[in-house]
């Protein structure tokens, strides 16, 4: 076992008292059509689009605004086109960004988010230039005070979780993608509560940030997260939870 306070976990805390609901219904509306586009709207044969309509569904969106999102991607109803684009840059520290990006304009999208990450103490870097850094992951977080340890750590490990880890208040549980949905049906199997679940992309290592570093960073990614061609945000920041 150990302990990070890994952003992903600090941005869901977060994020529960000041999330943009729109914003959020937007992205994941978003993110419904592409894997509707590339993969089919079957949640039974696609599992993107699975783990988009579960993630949906987990923030209350209403079931004609999926139904809606589906048909647009198979072009049963008319959409938006969106096109996926990584970025790859650098945060205040020495820190390394991921970002996903979904957009109808690519010249605004690249445009706004060097914009952004100038204005903020990073820097737009080439294609490869922190991706390797990052491993994509099935995510899960679980409050303490929720759950028995080691019932949590033999449930997930018996469904295929590759480890456990602990910060102060959370358990996480990581996965390789095969594996996610299986070890989520166990956890609701046993009725164990999760904060947050997703794909991810876990960095391999973090860089400690404190004082005006961890203070610019956080600035950074609410910035960032404000952008409406921005899906998902991924960093290697590793920030003290009394920072946010």
């Amino acid at each position: 076992m150990s302990g990070h306070s890994k952003w992903s976990t600090i941005k869901h805390k977060k994020g529960a008292a000041d999330a943009k609901r729109g914003k959020i219904f937007t992205r994941l509306i978003k993110e419904i059509t592409v894997a509707a586009r590339l993969g089919g709207g079957d949640t039974n044969s696609n599992p993107r689009i699975r783990t988009a309509v579960l993630a949906a569904k987990s923030e209350n969106m209403p079931k004609d605004n999926i139904e809606r999102a589906i048909k647009k991607g198979t072009g049963e109803l008319e959409g938006v086109n969106y096109e996926e684009i990584i970025y790859e840059g650098y945060g205040p520290g020495g820190t390394s960004i991921l970002i996903e990006s979904l957009t109808d304009n690519r010249n605004r999208s690249v445009a706004d988010i060097r914009s952004i990450l100038n204005k903020n103490g990073g820097n737009l870097g080439e294609n490869g230039c922190v991706s390797w850094m990052f491993e994509k992951k099935g995510y899960f977080v679980v409050k303490k005070e929720k759950v028995n340890e080691e019932f949590l750590i033999e449930t997930a490990i018996d469904a295929g979780a590759e480890d456990v880890n602990e910060d102060e208040s959370n358990f996480e549980i990581i996965t390789d993608t095969k594996s996610f949905e299986s070890v989520k049906n166990a956890l609701d199997n046993s009725s164990i509560a999760y904060t947050l679940s997703e794909i991810t992309m876990l960095p391999q290592t973090y860089v400690n940030l404190k004082g005006k570093d961890a203070e610019n960073m956080i600035k950074l990614i609410e910035v960032l997260e404000d952008c409406d061609d921005i899906q998902k945000i991924y960093t290697n920041a590793d920030i003290p939870e009394e920072m946010i």
